[in-house]
């Protein structure tokens, strides 16, 4: 597999708390690299790093220079002051032609199915619609890498499982490279074309797994070697 970004000898520590001592990862173009690992164990720090959001004790950053990130959060985020439209067209101003702005901006939503919203407040939509419009967010923005922070956690499992589908069908029509963090298993075999199971601080790849047919089988793996990490 192609690597799109690798990171090499990371540290960073808050107070007397390290979470990150001399860490390297790589992450594959054009896949869904998801990072597996237990709540508070610096899955969305690195996020962080990678998005320069958050500056690291130490990093040879030399492999973070040159890309371009869109971000999905846990919260939508969304301007509550502009339409569907606006927030889409918001993002965009600046990175595409103007003329093209309405055009584009319309034809995520589409793929999202919200388009009739588009006259809409953000006030007005449920929460599901509102996590929708923050993916065709990212996926409209001119970006090479999305980065992805557990955008499914607040929701019920129907719902979820739903919204997980639409990602993957957006995903399909454009396959940028993903990085997708979860605490989830269901989540990261469902979505996750390579996952990267972390462990506690400071954090260490304990195994990494690609896509796989036998999704049960899978998930006894990844279960026991999570057990066995506690």
């Amino acid at each position: 597999m192609e690597i799109e970004l690798s990171i090499r000898n990371l540290t960073k520590s808050y107070q007397d708390l390290e979470i990150f001592r001399n860490f390297s990862i790589s992450f594959c173009k054009g896949k869904i690299n998801c990072l597996l690992g237990p709540s508070g164990c610096g899955k969305t720090t690195l996020l962080n790093i990678i998005s320069g959001s958050i500056k690291p004790d130490h990093l040879i950053e030399n492999e973070l220079e040159g890309h371009v990130f869109s971000y999905v959060f846990q919260e939508p985020r969304l301007l509550p002051w502009k339409t569907v439209l606006d927030n889409l067209i918001f993002t965009l101003k600046g990175h595409i032609d103007d003329k093209d702005l309405n055009r584009v901006a319309m034809d995520y939503l589409k793929l999202v199915e919200i388009d009739r919203f588009s006259p809409y407040f953000p006030s007005a939509l449920s929460g599901g619609m509102k996590q929708r419009l923050s993916l065709a967010r990212a996926f409209s923005f001119p970006s090479d890498i999305i980065l992805m922070d557990e955008p499914f956690k607040a929701l019920d499992v129907k719902l979820k499982s739903n919204l997980m589908d639409r990602f993957y069908n957006l995903w399909e029509k454009d396959k940028r490279t993903v990085i997708f963090v979860t605490h989830e298993v269901e989540e990261a075999i469902q979505l996750g074309q390579r996952i990267i199971v972390l462990s506690t601080p400071p954090v260490r790849i304990i195994s990494e797994f690609n896509k796989q047919e036998n999704n049960d089988a899978l998930r006894k793996e990844i279960l026991s070697i999570l057990n066995t990490d506690e």
